[in-house]
């Protein structure tokens, strides 16, 4: 647990950036260290505040640092889960943790890792809401410059390959783990300061879209029914690069109840319930959320009952 590698108590302060409907931040809370969350989206932060936790609603960079820090705020520990690579201007943002960072402080973010996205042809992770595609190496650059220095780094399968970074200042006493340059050393030899590693993925992304029309003609053509599952950015990232239609992909169906009933866009394959899957038995399921996929094979399990199949297109297609 972080809370003890750190010895964090009651006079430490935990700050979360993007504190959501503060999931993580009532953890510390039941075990009374005070934490802050910054978190600018109304309705989440409204929820976390109805767990009794401190909020912040404003959008975090060096001008809020500066603020929390004039206000005696500063962090023994600062979160930032699947933020880090939202940001518009990540310098901003990495010299705001610095200045919010009490002197012996610690940072941990999590971000995709750039590494995995390459290794693995997950093209459909590159949309609208990332600024930034992130390795161990560019992180440890961004740090150097804002007088930061990553001195830990573990590796998570979330997204289809994360990394969990602990940072601190530079001048931080504490030892860099071997973790680091193992993983630095890695990403070095799978080409990823080498300009001709992204040249080559423009390719492997074509084949992954060609081939998904491929298999979605091939089994209209044999009479196999197809409807995939997940509406979410990943997919429809795939399906309106890939040009995929109605005709090739009925309908897509979705457990939240705010997306069901509307077409997602771009494509405007119409977005069911998933109680659809038991009414209309499709051949062959496409998780579109290939991350999530062994939870989604769990959960809709009884698709098996008809002798149905699940399938995923990235990194390749795979029918099981």
């Amino acid at each position: 647990m972080i809370s003890a590698r750190l010895a964090l108590g009651k006079d430490s302060l935990v700050m979360e950036v993007a504190a959501n409907d503060g999931y993580l931040l009532k953890n510390f809370l039941a075990a009374g260290i005070p934490c802050l969350g910054i978190e600018p989206t109304a309705g989440t932060a409204d929820a976390a505040e109805n767990l009794g936790i401190p909020i912040l609603r404003e959008f975090f960079g060096t001008r809020l640092a500066q603020y929390l820090t004039a206000q005696g705020k500063r962090a023994d520990l600062i979160i930032g889960n699947n933020v880090y690579a939202h940001v518009p201007d990540i310098n901003d943002f990495t010299a705001g943790l610095k200045a919010a960072l009490k002197d012996s402080g610690t940072i941990t973010l999590e971000f995709p890792h750039l590494m995995r996205l390459l290794e693995n042809t997950q093209f459909d992770t590159v949309y609208h809401e990332h600024f930034s595609y992130l390795s161990l190496y560019t992180v440890s650059r961004i740090f150097a410059e804002a007088g930061l220095r990553v001195w830990d780094v573990e590796e998570l399968p979330t997204h289809g390959g994360s990394l969990r970074i602990y940072g601190c200042h530079a001048e931080d006493e504490r030892n860099t783990t071997p973790a680091v340059a193992k993983l630095l050393e890695e990403e070095g030899q799978a080409g990823l300061r080498d300009l001709e590693t992204y040249r080559a993925f423009q390719p492997r992304a074509d084949r992954v879209k060609d081939d998904l029309v491929t298999f979605l003609i091939a089994q209209k053509r044999v009479g196999k029914s197809v409807a995939a599952y997940g509406a979410a950015a990943k997919g429809n990232t795939l399906l309106n690069y890939a040009g995929i239609k109605p005709d090739l992909l009925p309908y897509v169906c979705d457990a939240a109840p705010s997306k069901q009933g509307k077409f997602l866009p771009g494509s405007h394959i119409p977005i069911l319930p998933p109680a659809t899957l038991k009414e209309r038995r499709p051949d062959i399921v496409l998780i579109l959320p290939w991350n999530i996929r062994a939870e989604v094979m769990q959960q809709m399990a009884h698709v098996r009952d008809w002798n149905g199949k699940f399938a995923v297109a990235v990194p390749e297609i795979q029918v099981s």
